[in-house]
């Protein structure tokens, strides 16, 4: 396993992080979030859907626990707030399986450990810890 520690003291550096995590990955990879309500979950994500060529404004799910977004070069990005889900049952009553087994697709699943039984064994973890207003420790696990 390789572990990169990345100090931000910015919304743009911590944009600038998830963008170049997504630039390096492929269709199929699971990228999960892990982080407090406010960490930097949704800044990250936004800089991350950049880095895979997406344009269009990119908001938490929370309420909505999943936003689709058509990536331009082909295949599609799931961004999953699994916050108000209790565990893999209601996930699955859901249909978030569909989400994690689709291979056209690149997902980003914040609050993972809901589903933790279900999740795909080679996911990238990125850990997002709040230090102050503009810092953020970001851990990311391959």
């Amino acid at each position: 396993m390789n572990t990169e520690k990345i100090t931000t003291h910015s919304f743009e550096e911590t944009e600038n992080v998830g963008f170049k995590l997504a630039s390096e990955l492929k269709l199929g990879s699971t990228v999960l979030l892990l982080g407090n309500l406010g960490a930097g979950k949704t800044v990250f994500s936004r800089g991350f859907a950049r880095g895979i060529g997406i344009t269009e404004q990119v908001s938490s799910p929370t309420y909505t626990i999943v936003q689709e977004y058509d990536i331009p070069s082909g295949g599609r990005l799931y961004h999953l707030d699994l916050y108000r889900i209790s565990g893999v049952e209601s996930a699955l009553a859901f249909g978030v399986d569909e989400f994690i087994d689709d291979p056209e697709a690149i997902r980003l699943i914040e609050w993972p450990m809901r589903i933790e039984g279900i999740l795909p064994s080679d996911c990238i973890k990125v850990a997002i810890e709040h230090v102050d207003d503009t810092t953020r420790e970001i851990t990311i696990e391959r």
